[in-house]
């Protein structure tokens, strides 16, 4: 009588590097909340007025700060998570290469996205003499690279990360749901520059993302999971049959 040899399981070790996600989500959270107690006045919404968005930067100079240094301590944390999960995906058993270049690519161009719109926020903080087609600019651009392009980027890398972590057990089938359908509220955000009310997807998509990723980086940080190797089949195994 024949056996086959079954795989051996792959084990994947804990990843501290996991926290990132939910670090990130928080120092994000707390950039929002934070700044709006500190503000004198409200934040500017696309579309304002220069008057209002230098009153807004002159007199709560202190919040605009206060949320750039958290977005800052988020996208590094964000960093931290992608690495983690880069290690991952490059596990995965059909397309380890696939996986982990997209979640290379589109968590560096998130991170770098976030990077651009908090520095530049920060910027305006500056006294500077600036002239109104300067200052609307200038604003575009941080509600742009903060926005629809970080929300791009974020939504292929939610997408990318639950296809990985779905594999090695570290999400639910809820979470996987929940986690694609928060890839699609951000590949979606550029809709905004057609329709306007579109805009409220960024925020769907930024939290429900840092959600998803809190999760996974939560049981990738706690938990050892294990992926049986794809087993290869030998030539002339399938003619072999069990002998009674």
């Amino acid at each position: 009588m024949t056996t086959k040899k079954q795989a051996k399981p792959l084990t994947i070790a804990r990843d501290a590097g996991g926290l990132g996600g939910p670090v990130a989500g928080l120092m994000f959270t707390t950039a929002i909340a934070g700044a709006g107690r500190l503000a004198g006045d409200p934040f500017p919404a696309p579309g304002s007025s220069p008057e209002v968005i230098r009153t807004y930067y002159s007199g709560s100079a202190r919040a605009a700060r206060f949320n750039a240094i958290c977005q800052t301590l988020s996208l590094l944390a964000q960093a931290r998570y992608v690495a983690a999960m880069v290690r991952v995906a490059s596990r995965h058993p059909t397309h380890p290469r696939l996986l982990g270049g997209t979640v290379l690519v589109a968590g560096g161009a998130a991170v770098a996205a976030l990077a651009t719109s908090a520095t530049t926020q920060a910027s305006l903080t500056v006294p500077k003499e600036r002239t109104d087609t300067e200052v609307l600019a200038t604003t575009r651009r941080v509600f742009v690279t903060g926005g629809p392009v970080h929300g791009v980027a974020n939504g292929v890398l939610t997408a990318a990360t639950v296809v990985a972590a779905r594999q090695k057990g570290l999400l639910g089938r809820t979470g996987e749901g929940l986690g694609l359908l928060s890839a699609v509220a951000n590949l979606i955000t550029p809709a905004y520059f057609r329709w306007e009310p579109a805009g409220w997807l960024i925020p769907i998509g930024r939290f429900s993302s840092y959600l998803v990723s809190g999760v996974i980086g939560v049981r990738l940080a706690t938990r050892e999971t294990s992926q049986r190797r794809p087993q290869r089949r030998r030539a002339g195994s399938s003619a072999s049959r069990d002998v009674r």
